[in-house]
């Protein structure tokens, strides 16, 4: 069953890279990370992507949280978490890419066990992706959701950082 608003984040644990390797730029040192702890207190936006790299993801979805972390973060969210169902080296290397640092936490969730617990999984094995998550957004203050959007094949506008910014800046 899909979280729904009103509900507390589940339980879970997501794994975050920040550390990069110098020499061969490889990011470094994944980091389990607790949600209920990281959630604890604040506001946070999570979006969750299909996968990492992907077409909408890459040139629409994460640039837009990007380009409206700073207008994001003055209406109210401490923290915006952009999670996919891939391991944390791939996540690191994608923001690093992306230049999320510092706007933007990348979190991997690389065996979906907190998109199931979000009830936010879908099996992609057909075309090749296996289980991930879909494209969605919410809005989690001190760890109970607020708002949730969550998108369906081909639809982008729930979820968009455009989209969360005004919900925000509505209360």
């Amino acid at each position: 069953m899909t979280i729904e608003v009103g509900q507390q984040l589940p339980e879970g644990k997501l794994t975050e890279c920040v550390e990069f390797d110098p020499q061969s730029g490889c990011p470094l040192n994944p980091a389990p990370m607790d949600v209920q702890e990281m959630a604890k207190g604040k506001t946070i936006v999570l979006f969750t992507v299909p996968g990492a790299f992907t077409p909408l993801c890459s040139s629409q979805h994460l640039p837009g949280f990007i380009e409206h972390a700073d207008a994001i973060k003055a209406a109210g969210a401490d923290e915006i978490w952009c999670m996919a169902v891939n391991d944390a080296f791939v996540m690191a290397a994608w923001g690093r890419e992306q230049k999320a640092n510092g706007k933007v936490r990348m979190l991997a969730d690389g065996s979906a066990e907190f998109s199931k617990a979000l009830g936010l999984d879908r099996d992609l094995t057909n075309g090749g992706m296996g289980i991930r998550s879909f494209r969605s957004a919410m809005i989690v203050k001190d760890s109970k959701v607020t708002y949730l959007g969550v998108e369906g094949s081909g639809e982008f506008g729930k979820s968009k950082a455009e989209t969360i910014l005004a919900e925000l800046q509505k209360n």
